[in-house]
């Protein structure tokens, strides 16, 4: 190792590298250390773990299409099944720190260019079979494989090369980028034997619960991991999750003790629902947010005239006191809010403004027939009341906007990233890049608006690689402004994530990185 690369190296004390202070540093390229390989790091919490119980999950989201595949989810339920059965090789704290999950360590070199990270030994999967770096490597080239259809692809692109010494693994990028460890913390890289390509659907990982049932859509039942090689998590003999897709139905589950957690609770009850006797409900801000997307390679929405007069008729206030009653803030039609690093403040805020809105439609030359937006309750909590507003909006501005109510079931699979006008939501990521890379990349397989700009493409991998902090919050201004201006996405929201659960649990802890606990409310908690 140099002696420059000696220097650029942070070992943090107590466990976890901060994305702020993994850039400011002055150790943009240096190692990560191991940081701790439990699910509890530093966290204080009430009382001591207890075992046993079954955890029953009511939550909304699944259908009957979905897949066990990690590179296929799309949904809360096929989220929160991969955290149960598999690890990524890293994960992201609640305070936004890198967490060594199957790795010992990893590091990069001087400009980034280069990242080595060390498998961690003695991890077993599901089937008894020992993980190793081949099962990693094998992971991370099936995820970089356009036929593997990988929501983390967008990031994959960016990996030109994996090599592979023993439990050591090499990876080569096309260029620069300060942000790989936390990309590599995609919910979709769970870690599968051999890589996942002969059984990508079986479930078997190293997380904490082995799946014994599967009901596609209606009912998963998991056991505990007795061979978890984490023993700080996995406090339950086993899970149950219960796909309850209809809100009224899942409060009542939760109030009646039918499960101990449900997602998902709609703003307009929460406040209520929180004084149930028995029932706690929690919110935590975070980079989620609810949108309505166009793909801008179709028509009418090829035409970016349309795009800004659909921008410009949503009154965001009003959906987020109507819709998210007061639990979020306005979005401004990029996916990025003040809880990224290097966020731009400077950005116009887009006003509502039917005039502005009205002078758009007529200049795209629009024929006046329908134009059709697809909705469904799962979409989003209080999507079709959103879609129902937005469609009052556009009367007054001269836009025919037509809402279409259709089933929960199919939405993930049939409508969203294939229709060319839906709802939708994102959970959002923990740096831009990833957001940038996931959903909005030219090359990106979840690029669910089709927006395919040269520019924007060229600054998101340019800002991947700068360390000067200055510099790089520019080059998002400009990446946020191109997607502003040109983009097929509409961000009405950023939404709190607010969940529900019994005051039989115990060990709830704030995690903004998305809903019950980012994921990990099986790992974290337990009965009291």
């Amino acid at each position: 190792m140099t002696d420059k690369l000696s220097r650029l190296i942070a070992f943090i004390d107590g466990g976890g590298l901060s994305r702020r202070g993994f850039l400011q540093s002055g150790a943009a390229f240096g190692a990560v250390a191991a940081v701790g390989t439990t699910m509890f790091g530093s966290y204080a919490y009430a009382g001591e773990p207890k075992q046993g119980g079954v955890l029953k999950l009511g939550l909304s989201g699944g259908q009957t299409t979905d897949s066990l595949d990690p590179a296929l989810a799309t949904n809360p339920v096929t989220f929160q099944l991969g955290r149960l059965w598999g690890d990524t090789v890293v994960s992201i704290t609640p305070d936004k720190k890198v967490e060594m999950r199957l790795l010992d360590k990893i590091e990069g070199n001087a400009d980034g260019s280069e990242w080595m990270m060390t498998v961690k030994k003695g991890v077993k999967f599901h089937d008894g079979s020992d993980m190793t770096a081949d099962d990693v490597v094998a992971t991370f080239k099936r995820h970089s494989d356009e036929n593997a259809k990988s929501g983390a692809l967008g990031v994959m692109k960016g990996i030109k090369e994996i090599k592979q010494d023993g439990d050591k693994i090499t990876l080569k990028m096309t260029g620069p980028n300060a942000d790989l460890p936390y990309l590599l913390a995609d919910y979709h890289l769970a870690i599968q034997p051999k890589g996942g390509v002969d059984k990508p659907a079986a479930a078997i990982g190293t997380g904490p619960y082995k799946l014994s049932k599967e009901e596609a859509g209606v009912r998963y039942v998991f056991e505990k991991n007795k061979d978890d090689w984490d023993k700080t998590r996995g406090h339950f003999d086993g899970v149950e999750i219960v796909v309850i897709n209809d809100s009224t139905a899942r409060n009542s589950a939760l109030q009646s003790g039918q499960v101990h957690a449900i997602n998902r609770v709609e703003p307009k009850v929460a406040k209520l629902l929180g004084k149930a006797p028995g029932v706690k409900v929690t919110q935590v801000a975070g980079p989620g947010h609810y949108v309505f997307i166009m793909h801008c390679d179709t028509a009418p929405f090829d035409n970016n005239d349309l795009r800004l007069a659909l921008k410009y008729s949503i009154n965001r206030e009003e959906m987020v006191n109507k819709i998210l009653d007061g639990f979020g803030s306005i979005g401004n039609d990029i996916p990025i809010n003040k809880s990224y690093p290097l966020f731009d403040e400077k950005l116009e805020q887009r006003p509502f403004d039917l005039a502005k809105a009205t002078e758009h439609y007529k200049k795209s030359g629009h024929d006046g027939s329908p134009i059709e937006l697809l909705v469904a309750d799962g979409a989003f909590p209080g999507a079709v009341d959103a879609a129902t507003l937005w469609q009052a909006s556009c009367q007054k501005a001269g836009i025919p906007l037509t809402v279409k109510k259709v089933p929960d079931d199919g939405y993930w699979s049939d409508v969203w990233n294939v229709k060319p006008f839906c709802a939708s939501y994102w959970g959002g990521r923990p740096v831009q890049d990833q957001m940038y890379s996931t959903a909005y990349l030219s090359t990106a397989d979840w690029n669910d608006t089709r927006f395919k700009n040269e520019e924007f493409d060229k600054l998101v991998i340019e800002a991947r690689g700068e360390t000067d902090q200055a510099k790089r919050k520019e080059l998002y201004a400009k990446i946020a402004t191109i997607l502003w201006e040109n983009g097929g996405v509409i961000v009405p929201m950023f939404n709190d994530f607010i969940d529900a659960h019994s005051d039989k649990l115990d060990g709830w802890i704030e995690d903004p990185n998305f809903e019950l606990i980012g994921g990990y409310i099986a790992s974290r908690t337990w009965f009291a």
